[in-house]
């Protein structure tokens, strides 16, 4: 495969449109800290309590997902570059870098989306015993 300065580029859109799913994803998470945090001072509840595990685990998911996804865009950058003074192999192999750490960041992803859906049936479990 001929590797040529439009491949990387259309990558840019992509991780940049990840990056902005990513950080709405923290900025929610962060809200809901907040709350849970005023919430847990009232009740200290067992189920806030793991709520809040569960939060803590997403958040460093967070961390991991955005900082490999902003590897995967360095790695188009750099491939870029690289392409333009014809380092074509050493492109080659950071590209591929690029791609895999993009789907490392998607897979983390898909894993907090699990927990994520995990916390919501927690929620649910707390309005089914105060109902």
């Amino acid at each position: 495969m001929n590797l040529t300065m439009s491949i990387p580029a259309l990558l840019f859109p992509a991780i940049s449109l990840t990056m902005l799913a990513y950080n709405a994803r923290y900025l929610a998470i962060a809200a809901l800290i907040r709350q849970l945090y005023e919430e847990y001072l009232k009740t200290k509840s067992a189920n806030t309590s793991l709520q809040i595990a569960n939060l803590r685990k997403r958040l460093w998911l967070i961390r991991y997902m955005q900082a490999i996804a902003i590897l995967s865009f360095l790695a188009s950058v750099i491939t870029m570059a690289l392409l333009y003074v014809n380092y074509l192999q050493f492109a080659n192999i950071i590209f591929g870098i690029g791609l895999l750490a993009l789907m490392v960041s998607l897979i983390l992803s898909l894993i907090e989306v699990q927990i994520s859906t995990k916390a919501l049936s927690i929620r649910l479990d707390n309005m089914e015993e105060n109902s």
